[in-house]
């Protein structure tokens, strides 16, 4: 029976993609016309499933057989979105785990995560989030281990290659000129008011991957026009918060120890998230913010140049910058908006008496 390859497109992660599977392959040149045998990607790196054995046993370790559990393929996929790709069913993604481990029986058995680690650290960043917000705003009783967190952003960071080269910001037109690009910028100081990252009077500049996403965080309606405004930016070292389980790598820690570690604090991450997407109403805002900006200066402190987070009224992803004048203006476009979409969800019922 010929050898089967596999690929680092049927786990999708980033760790197997960037180092291990790079370092394994077998010499099969990318642009070989040769299949990957389980998810069908052509053009990349293959290796041999046991010569990831070893990974996958360190991975596998955090969990424990427990007959009222759930299938290995149910907690990898959950845990740490592994076997993403559209082909990689239950069925294909159980052949290729059975294969990596060489042992078609484990694939069929239960299991439950190790409660070695709980997640202690999105209680406290819970508490930490509520004391902020409505008891103490410069010190703080409630603890967070900021090295823990200053760790855990350290596995986020955004590659490079990974990231748009140019950004885009829109305002609603307010006459019929256009603004000029020197005016498309985050604003000055003494106008920045709060914001989901910045607190008020500190400057950050609010970016979106596409025209479409920019405009539609600025909340307009239908028939009005925008201006916007295309910016490069430079290489940057960002945070990405738009789905921490897809960007952290547990491939690439040391032992099991670590990697129940991280999965406990994956939560945390979430949430962190979280707090950089879910929409606020402009009444609450001036407290609402106050965690995120918490967040943000705290990213900011440990060196990084902005995060990455997701936009809660469009597909794209927003970026706030940091230090504002390392973009660089482009071009200004003017553009009308058609359509305005609104979605709704029932959140109670009340009777009339």
């Amino acid at each position: 029976m010929p050898e089967k390859y596999c690929c680092s497109e049927c786990f999708g992660d980033p760790g197997l993609r960037n180092s291990i599977i790079p370092s394994l392959s077998t010499g099969i040149a990318p642009d070989d016309a040769r299949a990957c045998d389980y998810c069908r990607t052509t053009s990349v790196k293959l290796v041999e499933p046991s010569q990831l054995r070893q990974f996958f046993e360190m991975l596998i370790d955090v969990y424990t057989v427990d007959n009222e559990g759930r299938p290995l393929v149910d907690w990898l996929r959950d845990d740490w979105r592994l076997f993403g790709h559209p082909v990689m069913d239950d069925a294909h993604a159980k052949e290729l785990l059975a294969d990596v481990l060489d042992n078609g029986e484990i694939v069929r058995m239960a299991f439950r995560p190790s409660d070695h680690y709980e997640n202690e650290s999105l209680r406290r960043w819970d508490d930490l989030r509520d004391e902020m917000m409505h008891r103490n705003r410069w010190f703080l009783d409630e603890p967070i281990d900021l090295e823990r967190l200053r760790q855990l952003l350290d596995l986020l960071i955004a590659p490079a290659e990974d990231l748009p080269e140019t950004w885009f910001r829109a305002r609603l037109l307010s006459d019929e000129e256009p603004y000029p690009i020197e005016k498309m910028g985050a604003p000055p100081h003494h106008r920045a008011g709060h914001g989901r990252a910045n607190p008020a009077g500190i400057r950050y500049l609010y970016l979106g991957s596409e025209p479409e996403t920019a405009v539609a965080e600025i909340r307009p309606h239908t028939g009005e026009q925008a201006c916007v405004a295309k910016f490069a930016v430079p290489a940057i070292r960002a945070v990405d918060l738009r789905d921490p389980r897809a960007q952290v790598s547990p491939f690439i820690l040391s032992d099991a120890e670590e990697i129940s570690q991280l999965r406990a604090d994956l939560p945390l991450l979430e949430r962190l998230g979280e707090e950089l997407t879910k929409p606020v109403l402009p009444s609450g805002a001036a407290f609402e913010y106050i965690p995120s900006q918490y967040l943000c200066e705290f990213i900011k402190k440990s060196g990084f140049d902005g995060v990455l987070y997701r936009s809660s009224v469009s597909d794209g992803m927003n970026f706030a910058l940091f230090r504002p004048d390392t973009a660089v203006g482009v071009d200004v476009s003017i553009l009308n908006v058609d359509r305005v979409s609104v979605h709704i969800t029932q959140s109670g019922v009340s009777s009339a008496p």
